[in-house]
């Protein structure tokens, strides 16, 4: 693709990295066969190739983002779909990432849409104030029906029951079973505490099972993703810059054979913190270091050499492939092949490369197209009739969940299961 920067705007580091992938670009147009909102739309616009062209629009003129170009912009949903099937390599998330900062910062939005933002920037990170939000949410549920447009969709993504505050979400160590092999820092992340803590006790149990001393380090929080989508730099950083610390301490400490993530869609980002300090001389190196040794919990777990054995009761499993997962961070058969080493039948359900319409935030801002991907993604995995659902990331769990009577666990929880911990609490 053809760009026509000046030598000024080319001065500035993040104008640079656009324009280089920029003109990676041929027009091809197979990213649109395979993104969620194309083929819910038709529209151009609401392609990745469509996208690319309003962004270098946008970019090249140096202009504030207008109404009609933040629409279809705020439609993507990061699935990074488009970069699986790019022949080219474009590098479209690292793109989008850029135009949602320029749309952050040049674009009035409405007040409405404005306070929604800035209140999911302000809870969504924080397990304490997120409990306290969802207890607030079923106070409320019984005049749902009054409450206007999204801030209904709020109330109705809001679980109905909540499990007990978790164990695992202060600092501590927990120690390997035996000689211990691998020492591993435990993103315990944010949302995923408050919607299902038993995710964290199931990641703990299978890793010291396996010899891996697992430390929760003080000070890690939120990755950042959350803020970092919707163009909120500076929190964002704030909340990288914390997590690289604690890490990096941990890491002159006793050492970390690995930062062991999963929420693939944590991990996806954590994986790009070398990117995102790179020009803080301050950070850089620390935060290369950092993700460096980031890794899914899958990959772990397959470098473990997890036992192979019967499971514990004859179980049918649909294995949703979370985005971030396959798409951003290219791992798709491997969390299969666990399951299967395991003893479960595993299921691959049909188009299983589109997105179930979770996107971090993006059922929460975009609940209509949210709802028919969920709506698609339950029909094709109902197809297979599944005893139970699979998945590697907490949104992607509480979103199918929410559209379905199937029960839904993670990965780990069968795996932990299926070498000697307890059964999953959600199949009964």
């Amino acid at each position: 693709m053809q760009t026509t920067f000046s030598l000024a705007q080319l001065a500035d580091a993040e104008i640079k990295e656009a324009e280089r992938i920029l003109r990676v670009c041929v027009h091809c147009g197979f990213c649109n066969a395979t993104c969620p909102t194309y083929q819910l739309l038709g529209d151009e616009l609401d392609g990745p190739r469509g996208r690319i062209y309003q962004i270098k629009d946008l970019l090249e003129g140096a202009k504030p983002a207008s109404a009609k170009m933040v629409k279809h912009i705020d439609r993507c949903l990061s699935c990074l779909n488009c970069m699986t099937t790019c022949p080219s390599g474009v590098n479209y998330m690292h793109l989008v990432d850029h135009a949602r900062i320029h749309v952050e910062e040049t674009y009035a939005r409405p007040l409405g849409d404005r306070l929604l933002r800035a209140l999911l920037a302000l809870v969504l990170p924080r397990p304490r104030l997120f409990r306290w939000a969802l207890r607030a949410a079923g106070l409320v549920r019984p005049v749902r029906r009054w409450l206007p447009g999204r801030l209904g969709g709020l109330i109705d993504q809001a679980p109905r029951r909540l499990p007990p505050a978790p164990s695992l979400g202060h600092a501590g160590a927990f120690p390997a079973e035996g000689a211990r092999r691998k020492r591993v820092a435990l993103l315990a992340g944010c949302a995923q505490q408050v919607l299902d803590p038993e995710i964290n006790a199931a990641t703990v149990r299978v890793l010291n099972r396996h010899g891996c001393e697992v430390v929760i380090a003080a000070g890690a929080g939120c990755c950042g993703a959350l803020a970092h989508h919707m163009g909120k730099t500076a929190p964002a950083l704030t909340q990288v810059k914390a997590n690289v610390a604690a890490w990096s301490r941990e890491i002159e400490g006793e050492g970390l054979d690995a930062i062991v993530i999963n929420a693939s869609g944590c991990g996806t980002t954590v994986k790009e913190y070398g990117f995102m300090l790179r020009d803080d001389p301050a950070w850089a190196p620390r935060a290369a270091a950092v993700a460096e040794r980031a890794c899914d919990l899958s990959e772990l777990l397959d470098d473990l050499d997890l036992a192979a054995g019967g499971a514990p009761a004859p179980l049918t499993v649909g294995y949703h492939s979370a985005c971030s997962l396959q798409h951003g961070q290219k791992i798709h058969a491997l969390p299969r092949r666990l399951l299967e080493t395991a003893g479960f039948v595993v299921r691959d359900i049909p188009e299983g490369h589109l997105c179930c319409g979770s996107a971090g935030t993006y059922n929460l801002l975009q609940p209509e197209l949210a709802g028919q991907l969920r709506a698609r993604k339950i029909a094709n995995i109902a197809s297979v009739a599944p005893d139970t659902i699979a998945a590697g990331n907490i949104g992607c769990i509480s979103q199918l969940a929410g559209g379905t009577e199937i029960p839904v666990v993670h990965t780990v929880q069968l795996l932990d299961w299926a070498t000697g911990g307890p059964k999953p609490a959600g199949l009964g």
